[in-house]
């Protein structure tokens, strides 16, 4: 890539010591930024001489630098930001808001509170900063090994009594609701803006600590939602930040059980959208670790199924069936105890579970059983699960793919287009698009080139 220099054209002395910190050669740093970029589908030819440039204080263009931090936070086992590496170019792309599990209550408050003022004031901000696996699987080490709070009663500003989380749970159902309906791309402004604006001024009032447990659970919950619809508008640099602070909010109000489920349900499925096989299963263990003893047979389920997704990406096929078949034997415990669920997993039925194993199939190449499986989750999705069923109708043409039964194919991808033609949703976009990759093989057959104009003619 070709390289523009920084303001002042300085030596980068960041860059060198953090260079330093990790025992590199700069030959053994331009092997691991090809590497990095290489997984993200990248081809960079980065080699010793282009690292002397950055260090004399060049900066390359594009992606590279999130790239070369996250090489560098492999190589030192933590988060590295581009502030770090002298590379935010003026723009604090980087900055450290929301990437911290905080040790202290106050401090969690300090760090969503402006995580929420950032995301409302200064979107650029943080919409362009990149997503690093390191940056989700660190809070998660954070989340196991820290004890409960003892406490987390306050006696500065207006008093926040039951009824105002009563508000903060009512609000939440409400946009979910409209999410699942209409897509994030429509709701997620409100819920910012909504936290921002109501939301921070009670978790910076006066509180008991009971009152304030059930606070910062119900917090915790809407925070996550945040964070998923930031996937679901194409920022995962941004959602990352939402799903630390919603573990930090989850441990403040002594939710182990919620805490796993942002890790499995949240962070898990980041890292499968951004490609981390490994980061997959291994946040969906930790949840399993973390919350043992706290959940429910069907909160234990979605965590297991979460990992089996990992495996799945990974090849490992056997490992995937064992796992897959854990959670449908911890679902099928679910069923006469659906009233001991907690209402963030009550939505995971055996349609969800479908929905999980048909990916599974997917990345296995396991056509027959990808198309049963997501054949299972539409048959179970109501209509108002409006972009599941979209993302379903996808991964069953996608079987049909793999099946060679094109023209079908592009039946079910018209149907599933139809339907994400009323929603405003990246990720479903996303899906689409992995399917039209997979149909290019096939870009002559009519019903291809029909399908692909017919995608055309609605994105203009």
């Amino acid at each position: 890539m070709a390289a523009r220099p920084l303001v002042a054209r300085q030596p980068n002395e960041r860059l060198q010591a953090l260079i330093q910190e990790a025992g590199c050669s700069n030959a053994g740093l331009a092997r691991r930024v090809n590497m990095v970029g290489s997984e993200r589908g990248l081809d960079l030819r980065y080699d010793k001489t282009s690292v002397a440039r950055w260090l004399r204080g060049q900066q390359p263009r594009g992606r590279a630098p999130g790239i070369i931090a996250e090489a560098l936070g492999r190589k030192l086992g933590r988060t590295v930001t581009i502030d770090e590496i002298g590379m935010a170019n003026g723009k604090n792309l980087a900055s450290g808001v929301g990437l911290q599990f905080s040790p202290t209550v106050l401090g969690a408050i300090e760090q969503v509170c402006e995580l929420w003022r950032s995301d409302v004031g200064r979107r650029d901000f943080l919409s362009g900063s990149a997503v690093a696996a390191s940056a989700l699987v660190e809070p998660s080490r954070d989340w196991l090994i820290t004890g409960p709070d003892a406490q987390v009663a306050r006696t500065a500003g207006a008093r926040v009594g039951l009824s105002d989380v009563r508000a903060v749970r009512a609000m939440t159902d409400a946009l979910v609701d409209l999410d699942h309906r209409f897509g994030s791309g429509h709701v997620r402004p409100v819920v910012v803006h909504y936290l921002n604006s109501v939301v921070s001024g009670m978790l910076s009032g006066s509180y008991r600590d009971a009152v304030g447990r059930q606070l910062f659970a119900a917090v915790a919950r809407l925070t996550e939602l945040a964070g998923y619809m930031a996937v679901d508008t194409g920022q995962p640099g941004l959602a990352q930040r939402y799903y630390i602070q919603a573990l930090r909010l989850a441990q403040a109000a002594g939710d182990r059980a919620y805490g796993g489920y942002v890790l499995a349900a949240s962070m898990s499925h980041l890292a499968a959208q951004l490609g981390n096989p490994r980061e997959i299963a291994q946040l969906a263990r930790a949840a399993q670790e973390g919350a043992r003893g706290h959940v429910t047979p069907r909160a234990e389920a979605m965590f297991l199924a979460a990992e089996a997704r990992g495996h799945a990406l990974l090849g490992d096929a056997r490992m995937c069936q064992d796992v897959a078949g854990r959670a449908l034997s911890a679902l099928e415990r679910a069923e006469p105890d659906a009233g001991d669920d907690p209402p963030w997993i009550a939505h995971f039925d055996h349609a969800y579970l479908a929905d999980e194993l048909a990916h599974c199939h997917r990345d296995l190449g396991q056509a027959q059983a990808a198309a049963r499986t997501a054949g299972e989750a539409l048959d179970g999705h109501p209509a108002n699960r409006a972009r599941r069923r979209a993302i379903g109708l996808v991964l069953l043409a996608t079987a049909q793919v793999q099946q060679r039964e094109v023209e079908l194919a592009c039946h079910t991808g018209t149907r599933a287009a139809e339907l994400l033609g009323s929603l405003r949703s990246s990720r479903g976009a996303e899906y689409l698009d992995d399917l039209q990759q997979r149909l290019e093989p096939y870009r002559d057959e009519p019903a291809v080139r029909e399908f692909t104009a017919r995608l055309a003619a609605q994105a203009s």
